[in-house]
């Protein structure tokens, strides 16, 4: 009888490989001027994948598509989101702090569970 086994773990996910921005022009410099993604992919161990991302994101920044965000939108909508957090937190802070003042103060009557 056959039997089908799961493997005792699951195979590694790929780490995320950072290029250096020259890196990055120069893979793509080679593929404007008319190599071939797969062949270049393959001469610089990059996925496909990874150049196709990096030709759709160098189209978005110089202008030659506008279906998506810029580099310097994705940017900024990053910051802003960070931004947003931290306000979030702090607001959250002075709540607390503000309702702790007003009980030590006794601006506000205590809570009772007799109401």
């Amino acid at each position: 009888m056959d039997t089908f086994r799961f493997a005792e773990k699951d195979p590694p996910m790929a780490k995320q490989r950072r290029y250096p921005p020259e890196f990055r022009r120069r893979v793509l410099e080679l593929i404007r001027s008319g190599q071939s993604i797969h062949a270049t992919a393959l001469k610089f161990d990059i996925s496909r994948q990874t150049v196709m991302n990096w030709l759709r994101q160098d189209d978005l920044d110089s202008g030659r598509s506008s279906d998506g965000a810029t580099t310097a939108e994705s940017q900024e909508v990053a910051r802003l989101k960070r931004r947003v957090r931290e306000l979030e937190l702090e607001r959250e802070i002075l709540s607390k702090a503000a309702a702790w003042f007003a009980r030590e103060t006794n601006a506000v009557p205590k809570k009772s569970s007799d109401s």
